[in-house]
């Protein structure tokens, strides 16, 4: 039995997120804005009998089982956590720190009946499915190399906003960058040990951000990531994989996403949601795979392969769910390629990572938090130095 949805946030994504939903048989009770009128406006657009600006109202709604947040960054944890303490089922976007993570994680373990995903929807998308597939069955040997290069327009709204600010999880990296982290993972079954980054900021003000606001959020951002370890898959190679990222966002009018993995047999390339192949000795590339069009709606403010991959997901969902007849129940299965809370803290580290490295301009390690950092550490240590 399908769950009732209630949905957190009134963006681009939400906006293409409810009709996906309904469109799958879900029905959605709820939704949540910033304000009333936000709110209201998008509910009787989208046909959703209830909204609301306090979250507790969604939360708490009796014909709410599964909650899909869609919201700055800063405020994905609070929610998050508090879904799971009341038994909803939770999809949400990436949160703005580790430490948020690491707390959202710490209350999936609690709740391990409920499910806790991420919604990085690259990972549904045919295209990534298939090369994942062929990378299982040898189609390139050992993974050596991965390269992704992702340009776009700018990333920012129209009014200053989380968006301009690094801080609350604005920019490339975090925004875009975070999920091809997690795709690389997903595909190689390798995770970053070290890093090494360079982020910019090029546009500081625009027509509409101006005066005493500057951007601080990247909208150029290249990393390298070497990766191996436990994890490694089998496909791996004995040095590791070499990753290389470049995301740039100051090209308007204009997409380009492409992931290469290539091999020591052959490689991969998924060119926005199409997949092509070729084998050491042949002559070109092969068509693994074809864009069969896209039926929805088009939306400006969500590149094609990560609409795609929303719909798929969706899809996804409706098969768990459907499978039980406890409308909060759910069969692993379908989602099983879905990215945990424990794969979203490995990635918000790896971003964190990449930070420190612009700033240091040296190589960082990737060490993953075991434990919550005490929030009165740095006070501590200065107690400490003045009673010395």
């Amino acid at each position: 039995m399908l769950p009732g949805v209630g949905v957190f946030g009134t963006g681009s994504t939400s906006r293409v997120l409810v009709p996906l939903l309904q469109a799958e048989g879900f029905e959605v009770h709820a939704l949540w804005g910033r304000s009333e009128e936000e709110a209201g406006c998008l509910a009787k657009e989208l046909g959703i009998p209830f909204h609301t600006s306090r979250s507790d109202d969604v939360l708490l709604h009796q014909d709410v089982d599964l909650v899909c947040i869609y919201i700055p960054p800063s405020m994905t944890r609070q929610i998050a956590v508090k879904a799971l303490g009341i038994g909803k089922n939770v999809v949400c976007e990436k949160a703005a720190t580790a430490v948020d993570f690491f707390k959202m994680v710490t209350a999936a373990r609690y709740y391990p009946q409920l499910l806790s995903i991420v919604g990085n929807t690259l990972r549904f998308l045919p295209a990534f499915v298939a090369m994942r597939q062929l990378l299982v069955e040898g189609y390139v040997g050992d993974v050596q190399v991965c390269d992704v290069r992702v340009y776009g327009p700018s990333l920012l709204d129209q009014s200053y906003g989380w968006t301009c600010e690094e801080l609350m999880g604005g920019g490339g990296l975090h925004t875009v960058g975070s999920a091809i982290i997690d795709l690389l993972s997903h595909l190689t079954g390798a995770r970053a040990q070290r890093v090494h980054g360079l982020l910019r900021t090029f546009v500081q003000q625009n027509g509409s951000i101006r005066g005493i606001r500057r951007v601080t959020s990247d909208d150029f951002c290249f990393f390298q990531m070497l990766m191996g370890g436990p994890g490694s898959g089998s496909g791996t190679g004995s040095s590791g994989v070499c990753c290389t990222v470049t995301l740039n966002f100051n090209m308007p009018g204009s997409f380009v996403h492409e992931v290469m993995i290539v091999g020591s047999t052959g490689r991969l390339v998924a060119r926005g949601t199409e997949l092509y192949g070729q084998r050491n000795g042949c002559n070109g590339e092969e068509l693994l795979l074809g864009d069969s069009g896209w039926v929805g709606p088009e939306v400006r403010e969500m590149p094609l392969p990560h609409l795609r991959g929303l719909s798929s997901m969706v899809t996804a969902l409706r098969q768990s769910f459907q499978a039980h007849e406890e409308r909060r129940c759910w069969a692993h299965g379908p989602v099983a390629m879905a990215p945990t809370f424990e794969d979203g803290l490995y990635v918000q580290t790896v971003v964190e990572a990449v930070k420190r490295s612009s700033c240091s301009g040296e190589w960082e390690c990737v060490e993953i938090m075991t434990q919550e950092p005490d929030p009165n550490h740095n006070l501590c240590e200065a107690l400490q130095r003045n009673k010395n």
